[in-house]
């Protein structure tokens, strides 16, 4: 194994622009994770609340069984009990699939075996950042920081760790606080430098934020990933941050493998299935992607109906309904497509970026040419607690009323957009394109060619260049969309720049080739046309049966 000095300067001499550049990547990549974090000034002591964010105490205060299949980790904790220990380890593995639910059971029962476990409340406080409850996650840290005393130095090592890292949660723009908690995983590291869960927190620290969980990670991270693995190599969690980085920064089928050897690992998480279907659909296996969104649907469903849950209360059942979704919309499968969509959209929602993400319904519609249906869905948008979710449903409104060609209700839902867009913090605007898509698509329908292009150009490169596979998969059909609008306008230069995007972006998609073949149509191409709508038709077999000849679709 390497030593900590040689990984130290492999995973980061980290500069000021890689802190800053991760923070943005975690902005985009992981928005259905943590969202916005409410003040911790709101934390007024430790007295219990009815609900921690929107889950009610009472069901994380459920008494549960240990389980199988989820993954098994190991982490020795000062305990004279050993079912504690099962029960904190249990709450670990959940802890590491983002289970958040079940983890604070796993340490709410912990700790009616053994009140004085100190990991058990730092393992709740991490599951309550979860929870978006910061106030609740500070809380069950300052309990652990009380029981202190009575734990281990390295135990105590952890609890000074996270004690950086609220530091710097509150205050992220100081990097001074940032390197703080990054030295404090350093210094444990020094300590016990064969510790695999401390290798795995210094690839957090490397995301840049102080809520990083293992998603945002790029080339930096990779190396305390490898390391955590061989330390521990059966350890599940390591693969599956690897995993994550692997899609963030490639090459795919190394992201692939880590992915299947996490489902092998713990095939009753619906997220292990989740991230192996994203990955197989990245790599055009898209059927075989859809059976293991399919797969974690089940599990879902499952767990549901035995724990008595509901499905709004996991912020994992309404993202896997969209990526299905996208997965059926690759294949041409419109049907199923619409069925999950407008499943997701009908969840209640409890974060702003889970509000946000109802837009891929309203989207849909408007790719399907049902403009009406999309206004009234951008419309429920609209009426959010939530500037994001406002944001989106009015440059969707926009979007939906140029296609009924009011422009100037369009321009005014701009505004609006626009107005909603100071609400949100400037990192996590830069991943949005909503409103400059609107923008951009008013500037082509007024015949600003010039502007409207330029523009276009930008908003096509912001696209690319969001990391993640959820966000490659979104891409796709902004792409697609982006494509069709050319068309309709007669800009037949942005129309075949778009289409080869499309191509190089997902070479398995048959849009892709059906939009070049209507370019090389227009353009009297007749070989050329013919030939990339044969290859349009063979990718979409398996569409439904008005989508079998790509011509259905030519506007």
């Amino acid at each position: 194994m390497r030593s900590l000095q040689e990984i130290q300067s492999c995973g980061s001499g980290v500069s000021l622009r890689g802190v800053v550049r991760r923070a943005l990547s975690c902005a985009c990549c992981a928005v259905w994770l943590f969202g916005a974090l409410p003040a911790l000034a709101q934390h007024e002591g430790h007295e219990p609340k009815e609900a921690i964010g929107a889950v009610p105490r009472e069901l994380l205060d459920r008494p549960l069984a240990l389980r199988q299949g989820i993954g098994k980790v190991h982490e020795a904790v000062t305990t004279s009990s050993a079912e504690a220990q099962a029960f904190y380890d249990q709450g670990l593995a959940y802890l590491h699939s983002f289970v958040w639910i079940e983890a604070a059971r796993s340490f709410h029962q912990a700790l009616r075996l053994d009140p004085s476990l100190a990991m058990a409340y730092l393992g709740l406080s991490d599951g309550y950042v979860g929870l978006q409850d910061m106030p609740t996650a500070l809380a069950a840290f300052e309990k652990a920081q009380t029981l202190a005393a009575n734990a281990s130095e390295r135990e105590r090592a952890r609890i000074t760790i996270r004690a950086r890292q609220w530091d710097y949660l509150q205050d992220g723009g100081n990097l001074q606080k940032y390197f703080a908690y990054r030295r404090a995983i350093t210094d444990a590291l020094a300590a016990t430098p064969n510790d695999p869960w401390l290798w795995i927190l210094r690839g957090f620290a490397d995301e840049g934020t102080a809520t990083a969980h293992g998603q945002g990670g790029d080339v930096d991270t990779i190396a305390f990933y490898e390391t955590a693995l061989k330390l521990s190599p059966d350890n599940f969690a390591a693969h599956h941050y690897l995993a994550h980085t692997l899609e963030n920064r490639g090459p795919l089928k190394e992201a692939l493998e880590q992915s299947e050897i996490y489902v092998r690992m713990a095939p009753a998480i619906p997220h292990a299935h989740h991230m192996h279907g994203h990955d197989l659909r990245r790599a055009g296996r898209t059927e075989e992607a859809i059976q293991e969104f399919l797969k974690a649907e089940e599990l879902e469903n499952e767990y549901y109906r035995a724990e008595n849950i509901p499905a709004a209360l996991d912020w994992h059942h309404a993202h896997n309904l969209q990526l299905l979704g996208l997965s059926y919309e690759a294949l041409g499968q419109m049907k199923s497509a619409e069925g999950a969509y407008q499943k997701a959209f009908s969840l209640p929602t409890y974060t702003d970026f889970a509000d946000y993400n109802r837009k891929a319904w309203p989207e849909f519609l408007l790719d399907r040419n049902q403009a009406q249906e999309a206004l009234a869905a951008a419309q429920e948008l609209v009426n959010s607690r939530w500037a994001m979710a406002r944001f989106a449903g009015h440059a969707l409104a926009g979007r939906s009323l140029l296609a009924s060609n009011h422009m100037e209700d369009a321009k005014t839902e701009l505004s609006l957009a626009e107005r909603e867009s100071e609400q949100i913090s400037t990192a996590v605007l830069k991943s949005l394109v909503d409103g400059v898509l609107l923008r951009a698509e008013i500037l082509l329908r007024e015949k600003n060619w010039t502007e409207g292009n330029r523009l276009m150009e930008e908003i096509e490169k912001d696209i690319a260049a969001v990391p993640g596979p959820d966000a490659w998969s979104e891409a796709l059909f902004q792409f697609e969309y982006i494509a069709r609008l050319a068309r309709e306008l007669g800009d037949w230069e942005l129309a075949e720049r778009t289409a080869r995007k499309m191509i190089q972006h997902d070479p398995s998609y048959a849009g892709g080739y059906f939009a070049l073949g209507l370019v090389a149509e227009h353009q009297g191409d007749a070989p050329t046309a013919k030939h990339e709508f044969a290859t349009a038709e063979k990718l979409w077999s398996k569409a439904d049966a008005n989508l079998q000849s790509p011509k259905v679709q030519n506007p």
